[in-house]
């Protein structure tokens, strides 16, 4: 899987977190593994400009996709198995995002998240437009986000385990290999 993102923001961002939850969720949602995705995050401005050239809406937002290749949950059955694709680009707003996030309660870092997960869900094909649509696509989101957050849990809950082991046997030569 690939995933490329490019921070033009002019904000400090965790690049590697955002990379860290996109690719738990296209993986969760059973994307090809070869996927690509590339994540693009901007200014207030330049995000302004898309919104207005894209959805005719004026000001800034916190995310927008844009998806490239047309892809079929499940596909046909009698086409061969689905490739790699180019899923799309998502733009977030990091300044936009931290507003948010300040009227929220929560993190920059949480937010941008939560976008992450919402600009994935709508190149996969989910939307919000109407109200069972909506219902859908924000459990969904919600749930992949909590499972997210419970996954980085787990893992370091186990490298503290591991370290500890290590701590306590290290000495005792559990560790070392037998010599061949």
């Amino acid at each position: 899987m690939s995933i490329e993102v490019s921070n033009e923001s002019g904000m400090d961002v965790s690049e590697e977190e955002l990379i860290s939850v996109a690719r738990f969720v296209i993986a969760r949602m059973d994307v090809h593994p070869a996927a690509e995705l590339s994540m693009v995050l901007v200014d207030s401005a330049t995000m302004a400009d898309l919104h207005m050239r894209w959805m005719d809406l004026p000001g800034p937002t916190d995310v927008m996709s844009f998806p490239m290749d047309e892809l079929e949950p499940g596909g046909r059955p009698d086409s061969p198995e689905p490739g790699p694709s180019m899923l799309g680009d998502i733009v977030l707003c990091p300044s936009f995002a931290a507003d948010q996030a300040a009227k929220a309660g929560h993190s920059l870092a949480h937010e941008l998240a939560l976008l992450t997960v919402h600009g994935i869900l709508h190149l996969l094909g989910y939307d919000h437009g109407e109200p069972d649509e909506e219902k859908e696509m924000f459990a969904l989101q919600n749930r992949l986000l909590e499972d997210w957050y419970e996954d980085l849990r787990r893992a370091e809950r186990d490298a503290e385990l591991a370290a500890r082991d290590r701590r306590l046997l290290g000495g005792a030569g559990f560790f070392d290999t037998p010599d061949q």
